[in-house]
């Protein structure tokens, strides 16, 4: 009897996906030694491993805490929980970190002593969770979609992220901004809004994003934009990726040594540990470089595949619930990774500017670390609580 509860409970867990997130544990622990390694003394190498560490054994508890809510738990929990997230945005804006703000330009960290905690990272998984709550309800309301009724859906969503945006806005954290952007823009495609809005959606997004290429790129453009709010340090990122050779400062410097280090590994890398290009701050936000330059354009590639391993079967789960309201956390969750994984990878090659977002899993630091652990425990509690029915009656979804 024993022996049938636990192969029972072995198999409401995924252990593709833990397999997964392990595998790029152990590859952010090695790209971190590495970095430390030749960035820093042997004292400060044993410092930041142990340290990602501990973050690891932290997000491992967090997945284990998060699988234990269920379908009508999380449900009930989704505006408490984006509650708290956006008094935490609020709270950074007068509590920030003095000495993050001079290195970024942005009031995005809160520091306790030696430790530090960007509220951002967990706003995203509580975001997810009410973005999900309000397209379920929306739809269980309104089960044959119109164009009248996907206009209210579009404007409750856009509510909802109205204040999230404005705080990032206060922050001056414009690559996070694009994150949340990114998680509304999935889960408007997935919402089942009609195509006479999407269609016509996708091209007015389209117009916007030639239009403001067209602005950065030329100086009265920048005018208008300057006025709007942008940074110097903004700007500064576009110049350093139109022109990584040319640009002196550290921006520049920093994704050109990147380039640099990933091109040094050529098809097979140099070898684990030996590193012979300097890429400033590289533990974090360059961590691809390490990976680029150790193992070359394989190690890089399989990176890449493991990442879409990690979706596909996230995926599979979302499929096997046949759960709408888990159906939507998981396109949140994955958008969240994947627009992170693509922005990350494609400004570490210069293929899209430098916005300041981690590696997932891989990147040092503890609040992305945990954010997306978070992430990961939303995708394992569906199979932790399998249900082959849908919510069915409007007292599930009040």
């Amino acid at each position: 009897m024993f022996r049938k509860e636990q192969v029972k409970d072995e198999n409401r867990i995924d252990w593709g996906i833990i397999f997964c997130v392990l595998m790029l544990a152990l590859v952010g622990l090695a790209s971190i030694f590495v970095a430390a390694a030749h960035d820093t003394g042997s004292t400060s190498v044993v410092k930041a491993v142990v340290s990602q560490l501990i973050w690891y054994a932290i997000g491992a508890v967090a997945i284990v805490v998060i699988m234990q809510f269920d379908s009508e738990q999380l449900w009930k929990i989704a505006p408490y929980a984006y509650g708290v997230g956006i008094f935490l945005l609020f709270a950074v804006l007068f509590l920030y970190s003095r000495s993050y703000f001079v290195q970024t330009g942005a009031k995005s960290w809160f520091a306790i002593g030696p430790l530090t905690f960007q509220p951002s990272e967990i706003m995203k998984p509580a975001y997810i969770l009410m973005e999900a709550k309000v397209i379920a309800a929306h739809n269980n309301r309104y089960p044959v979609h119109t164009v009248k009724s996907d206009w209210k859906l579009i404007g409750v969503m856009f509510l909802w992220t109205l204040p999230v945006i404005i705080l990032l806005k206060l922050q001056n954290d414009f690559g996070t901004t694009i994150v949340f952007i990114a998680i509304l823009g999935g889960l408007l495609i997935v919402s089942g809004i009609t195509w006479k809005i999407l269609g016509p959606g996708l091209l007015i997004f389209l117009v916007i994003s030639i239009t403001s290429v067209s602005l950065v790129v030329t100086k009265w453009g920048r005018s208008i934009l300057s006025h709007l709010g942008f940074q110097s340090y903004q700007f500064a990122r576009i110049d350093s990726w139109l022109h990584p050779a040319s640009d002196s400062s550290n921006q520049g410097f920093q994704l050109w040594q990147s380039m640099k280090a990933i091109g040094s590994g050529g098809v097979s890398g140099t070898g684990f540990n030996v590193s012979k290009v300097y890429v400033p701050v590289r533990e974090s936000d360059m961590i691809f470089s390490v990976v680029g330059e150790n193992f070359g354009f394989i190690g890089g590639v399989l990176l890449i595949l493991l990442y879409f391993l990690l979706i596909y079967e996230m995926i599979k789960v979302t499929f096997q619930t046949k759960n709408v309201f888990y159906a939507y956390i998981s396109t949140g969750v994955i958008m969240m990774i994947l627009f992170h994984v693509v922005e990350n990878i494609g400004m570490s090659i210069d293929l899209i500017p430098m916005t300041g977002i981690p590696l997932p899993f891989i990147s040092q630091g503890g609040s992305a670390l945990i954010g997306n652990m978070i992430g990961i425990g939303l995708i394992m509690s569906m199979q932790y609580h399998n249900k082959s029915s849908m919510f069915s009656t409007e007292k599930q979804f009040s």
